[in-house]
C-alpha cells in the first residue's frame, strides 16, 4: 500500500475511534468507589483512542465487526491489533496464538468482519517479525505473515507490519526482514508496541528503517512518557507518552498510537498479574507521572 493510500486514509478519517476497553469498567468502579482522585486519573486513560487487540477465538470476530462499523459511523479510524500468530511470544508471559494450519483462515475471518466497516488500520503481530527464529514453533513465519497482510489488505485494512523496536533488531536487519515479507500488501509499519522506548528514539530507528524500504510507520506512545529503563516487563516508574494522533504526515511517522492498553500487565513479572489483565496500581502510576 502507498503512502499515498495513508494519507487519503488521513484525509477521510481525522482521528482514531475510542472502542471500549478494560479503563473503561476500572474508571466506573472508582467512581462509584468514591475515589475522584484515582477516577480522574484513570480518565486520562479512558479518554484516548486504544488499539483493540485481536486474539483469537469467535469473540474476536464479534468484536472486529461491532467496533469497525461503529467507528465507520463516526467517520473515524478504528486501530486493531492482530495477535495470534502460531508461536506468538516464544512460549513467554502472552504464550499461544493458533494452529499452523488454522491461522490464516482465522485471518480471513477477521478480514471479512472488518470489511462490514471502513478504514480500519491493523498492527500485524508484535513481536512476530521481530523474533523471527528466536525459538520453535512458528511454522512459516515470513508466510503467514506476508499471508496475513495481503488478506487483511485486500479486505480494504491498512497494514502496520510490527518490527519490534529500537532496541532490538538493526535497521538493516528489519529492513531485510520486511524485504522478506514483502511490502506490496503493507500500508507502513509498526514499533515500539507494548515497549516503553522514547518517542525521538522510535523515529529515529523508524526513519532509518523507512529510508530502506519505503514505507511509513507509527510508534506507540501509550507507556513512554519517561522513557525506557531497560526492563520491557512492567518497568516502574514510567509514565504515559504522548496522546495518540495522526502527525499530518504522508511519510514517515504518520501516526503515534495507543497501542497497549495503559495498565493492563505485561505479565506476572514485577509483581504484576497474568499478560493483559487490568493492573490498577500500575494505571494509576503511569498517570501520575505523566501529570508530574
Amino acid at each position: 500500500m502507498s503512502d499515498d493510500a495513508t494519507s487519503q486514509d488521513s484525509a477521510a478519517a481525522s482521528s482514531f475511534y475510542r472502542a471500549p476497553t478494560s479503563v473503561d469498567a476500572a474508571l466506573q468502579r472508582a467512581r462509584d468507589e468514591g475515589r475522584d482522585d484515582d477516577a480522574a486519573l484513570i480518565e486520562r486513560i479512558a479518554s484516548q483512542p486504544i488499539a483493540v487487540w485481536l486474539n483469537g477465538g469467535d469473540a474476536a470476530i464479534a468484536e472486529a465487526a461491532a467496533v469497525s462499523q461503529a467507528a465507520t459511523a463516526s467517520g473515524q479510524i478504528a486501530l486493531f491489533v492482530v495477535y495470534n500468530i502460531p508461536g506468538r511470544d516464544c512460549g513467554l508471559y502472552s504464550a499461544g496464538g493458533a494452529e499452523e494450519s488454522e491461522y490464516l483462515a482465522w485471518v480471513e475471518r477477521v478480514a471479512e468482519a472488518l470489511a462490514e466497516g471502513g478504514t480500519a488500520w491493523v498492527v500485524l503481530e508484535p513481536d512476530g517479525l521481530a523474533s523471527l527464529g528466536d525459538c520453535d514453533g512458528q511454522g512459516d513465519r515470513v508466510g503467514f505473515l506476508a499471508g496475513a497482510a495481503a488478506i487483511l489488505d485486500a479486505a480494504g485494512a491498512r497494514v502496520f507490519l510490527d518490527v519490534g523496536h529500537s532496541g532490538w533488531q538493526s535497521p538493516d536487519e528489519i529492513a531485510d526482514r520486511i524485504r522478506r515479507v514483502g511490502t506490496e500488501h503493507l500500508a507502513g509499519f509498526a514499533t515500539n508496541t507494548s515497549n516503553y522506548n522514547a518517542t525521538a528514539d522510535e523515529q529515529a530507528w523508524g526513519d532509518q528503517v523507512a529510508a530502506k524500504v519505503g514505507l511509513p510507520f507509527v510508534v506507540d506512545t501509550s507507556r513512554n512518557g519517561n522513557g525506557s529503563n531497560g526492563e520491557w516487563c512492567n518497568p516502574r516508574g514510567r509514565a504515559l507518552g504522548e496522546n495518540p494522533g495522526l502527525t499530518g504526515k504522508a511519510a514517515g511517522m504518520v501516526a503515534r498510537v495507543w497501542t497497549k492498553v495503559p495498565g493492563e500487565s505485561d505479565g506476572t513479572c514485577n509483581g504484576g498479574p497474568a499478560a493483559g489483565a487490568w493492573w490498577e496500581e500500575i494505571a494509576l502510576e503511569l498517570a501520575r507521572n505523566a501529570a508530574q
